[in-house]
């Protein structure tokens, strides 16, 4: 038995994929519509906020310091109006109901 290739074969090139990376995680942001208004869309890496842990809105679980995740504001709100999601809340979030049921001692955020 052969050893398994790592290397992508044909017309992906490494400067491509590392583009891609940064591109993905690389703080880049972007303007989103919800809920009637337009939201200001970033993607994190979460290696910068070492000791950190956030609440995602989305399913009241918490985000891991250094786990990749999405931060969103309203584009006319302002530093206290970001939240922290995981990726897959924030892409389920018109798929989910309005109010998250909490347990009686679970913060808010």
């Amino acid at each position: 038995m052969s050893p398994r290739r790592n290397r992508p074969r044909g017309g992906e090139k490494p400067t491509q994929r590392a583009g891609d990376a940064a591109g993905r995680y690389g703080g880049f942001g972007r303007s989103e519509s919800w809920q009637g208004e337009e939201w200001s869309v970033r993607h994190v890496a979460g290696a910068s906020a070492a000791g950190k842990t956030y609440r995602c809105p989305g399913c009241d679980q918490e985000i891991a310091s250094g786990m990749p995740h999405v931060v969103a504001w309203p584009e006319h709100g302002g530093v206290d109006d970001r939240r922290h999601w995981h990726k897959a809340c924030w892409n389920a979030k018109d798929r989910r109901t309005s109010k998250v049921q909490r347990s009686r001692n679970a913060p808010r955020y």
